[in-house]
């Protein structure tokens, strides 16, 4: 079970909004639901959790690169919304992305792939060599642990929430009843 918000920092304070997760699909609809959140271009902080198995936190300033910060890496890898935030913080998203666009079978467009015949050995053994080269995920917090700092949120706090951490995070933003709010 997940839970998602956006703070969207104004001159009154925060304003928070449920995040439907369903129309999220790539961490693009994310910058950009987050980035349509934000009054006059002003700081917007996404928080998403999973049952106490990690949080995450994608910080947008206006048109400025987004930064993250997932408490842990590997827990997170292994859920869909997870695995979004720890791709883009290990870069193997891109990576990925790129190989897809390339035309790797050396066929033109509509031209059948050759066939090739493998045994189960040697298909396993390419299997192995294509995993080995993967960065692992670490087990610990991966991103950006500063990028709450200059909201009240210093890193060494971020590093070390568990539990309900979204709620402290709030409340160390002053935004503890508005967060509340939506959820």
């Amino acid at each position: 079970m997940y839970f998602a918000a956006l703070l969207a920092r104004t001159e009154d304070g925060w304003e928070a909004s449920d995040m439907e997760l369903d129309d999220v699909e790539s961490l693009s609809d994310l910058i950009d639901l987050a980035r349509a959140a934000a009054v006059d271009d002003d700081t917007v902080v996404a928080l998403i959790e999973q049952e106490d198995a990690w949080f995450g936190v994608v910080r947008v300033d206006g048109e400025e690169d987004p930064r993250y910060f997932v408490s842990n890496a590997s827990a997170a890898s292994r859920s869909s919304y997870g695995s979004m935030l720890t791709d883009e913080l290990l870069g193997s998203d891109e990576e990925d992305d790129e190989l897809d666009e390339l035309d790797l079978d050396g066929t033109e467009d509509g031209e059948a792939a050759p066939i090739a015949s493998f045994t189960d050995e040697e298909d396993d053994d390419e299997d192995e060599e294509a995993g080995s080269g993967a960065e692992p995920v670490p087990a610990g917090p991966l991103g950006d642990p500063r990028l709450l700092d200059d909201l009240g949120v210093s890193h060494k706090q971020l590093m070390t929430l568990d539990g309900d951490a979204l709620s402290e995070i709030a409340e160390s933003l002053g935004a503890t009843d508005v967060l509340e709010a939506v959820r």
